[in-house]
């Protein structure tokens, strides 16, 4: 299933969670596939579609960035998923 995480950064946070990204990485457990994102031009929002089979693995990626952003998981599908 596909998912939309709009990740809301905390004030300030963004250069700590860009430091955090480059230096540990994405820290996504196993089963729970980015696939891209995009990010808004005040760098205080970032939109990320991903993937899984098993939406709890969103509770175990959340804890690792909860200091520096907040979460909206939405499910969602495509387009061409809606017109079948």
């Amino acid at each position: 299933m596909l998912y939309m995480v709009v990740e809301s950064y905390k004030p300030g946070a963004a250069p700590e969670i860009y430091r955090r990204a480059r230096e540990r990485g994405r820290l996504l457990p196993a089963g729970l596939e980015y696939i891209e994102s995009w990010v808004d031009l005040k760098v205080t929002k970032c939109f990320q579609l991903m993937r899984t089979d098993d939406a709890r693995l969103f509770d175990r990626w959340i804890d690792q960035w909860s200091d520096l952003v907040s979460f909206e998981v939405i499910p969602v599908q495509t387009s061409a998923q809606v017109r079948e």
